[in-house]
């Protein structure tokens, strides 16, 4: 069994999942303003500690996604950020790609960019201590979107990000999010992502990736958030366990759900009914940012220096997503 295989199962094996901890800055300062905290680096850093250094770190949280600020950050223990998360018995990892920029040549989609000058940033982050990458690509439904040329773009993207980062000896998520925003329905989702999934597994083989050594980060099939045919959690369930099935390789470790906008409950329930009826060997954890951090975050923001208090809900949230992540939830358990 490969070393990077061993590490993709210790980030999301026996029910732990990822922490996405890798808001830029700017979308931190959003998230700090909506709940009337000044956004400054010492802020951002009090916030993410506080997570940090929580006993679900050790419970149920196998894996940091961070943000540049963030990994080269020292704790308020004079430790650094990757020390810290380490020592708590996770294992940090690092946001790589720059950001979504318009697609030449469809401009009403997006391609990631940041494969500039990648291979010196990895050999950094991991001298850092980092041991696993993310790279997101985005894609939009509509009638006429995503695009061939979207598919295929963000794709290649993703597999150059992929095999540099394996060379450099660290677990490339590879995350394809196919957004809920618009009305599409289910099917829509479920044919668009499927096409999505496909092609980027083709280009992880073209490019020799060792498909053991990576974990898949997908939407889960859900109708737009503006459809007028919402479908049960339970058909959420299915068609997204179908939908993997027919386009994740079988070597593939495991699969981490991104929440893509969903609630926190949502987002809870759904992953804890694929895992009643996941019939295949994939892991099928989570990769949760607001779904994990939100209901701590607006009781942090009522007074910055309950520590305890901000922890006791996160650790609620995270207890829940990995009993969910075990078919282990159910809806008796919230508080």
């Amino acid at each position: 069994m490969s070393e990077l295989n061993n590490i993709a199962l210790k980030i999301i094996g026996k029910g732990k999942g990822i922490l996405a901890a890798d808001e830029s800055t700017g979308t931190m300062t959003k998230r700090l303003e909506s709940v009337g905290v000044l956004s400054t680096p010492e802020n951002r850093l009090m916030f993410r500690e506080a997570l940090f250094s929580s006993t679900s770190m050790t419970d149920c949280i196998g894996g940091v996604i961070l943000y540049d600020e963030t990994i080269k950050q020292i704790s308020s223990k004079k430790t650094k950020i990757t020390e810290l998360i380490s020592d708590m018995g996770s294992l940090p990892g690092i946001k790589v790609d720059t950001g979504a920029k318009v697609l030449a040549g469809s401009p009403d989609e997006k391609i990631t960019e940041g494969l500039d000058g990648l291979r010196d940033r990895l050999k950094e982050y991991y001298k850092i201590g980092a041991k696993f990458t993310k790279w997101r690509g985005v894609y939009n439904i509509t009638k006429d979107f995503p695009s061939k040329l979207a598919i295929s773009s963000n794709a290649h993207a993703l597999a150059r990000y992929s095999a540099l980062v394996q060379e450099c000896y660290m677990v490339p998520i590879v995350e394809p999010e196919v957004l809920m925003d618009g009305e599409h329905s289910a099917e829509d989702c479920y044919e668009k992502t499927s096409n999505v999934i496909e092609k980027c597994f083709e280009e992880l083989i073209s490019h020799k990736v060792d498909l053991k050594g990576i974990i898949l980060k997908p939407n889960m099939i859900l109708a737009g958030n503006k459809s007028k045919n919402k479908i049960s959690n339970d058909e959420v369930a299915k068609l997204t366990l179908k939908c993997l099935k027919n386009c994740v390789p079988s070597e593939v470790p495991g699969i981490a759900f991104l929440s893509g906008g969903q609630s926190e409950l949502e987002a809870t329930e759904n992953l804890n009914l694929i895992n009643k009826y996941n019939d295949t060997k994939f892991i099928m954890s989570y990769s949760y940012g607001r779904a994990l951090q939100q209901s701590a975050l607006k009781f942090w923001s009522k007074d910055i220096k309950d520590i305890k208090g901000t922890q006791k809900i996160f650790n609620h949230r995270a207890k829940m997503n990995t009993l969910a992540a075990q078919g282990n939830w159910s809806k008796g358990l919230e508080i």
